[in-house]
């Protein structure tokens, strides 16, 4: 079996309320270096065999990431 993972984020522009949310957190935590935190999400699909890329990013663009407001990306994990 093969794995590819999807890692599916909001795109720049777009305002990421979790992120914000974990970044004002983390001062109370005692952490204060760090200028920002963007949540996303990650997929892996196992495919039978070889690990298929394309079918992976057409998967990626129809099902788990919103073209207009996420970025995707897709790679063969080992």
């Amino acid at each position: 079996m093969a794995r590819v993972v999807v890692d599916v984020m909001l795109k720049p522009e777009i305002l990421d309320p979790q992120g914000q949310a974990v970044a004002n957190a983390l001062p109370r935590l005692g952490v204060s270096d760090v200028a920002s935190v963007r949540i996303g999400r990650r997929v892996e699909i196992e495919f039978e065999g070889e690990a298929d890329l394309e079918r992976a990013r057409e998967i990626a663009d129809k099902l788990l990431a919103n073209p207009v407001i996420e970025n995707f990306q897709v790679k063969v994990e080992s």
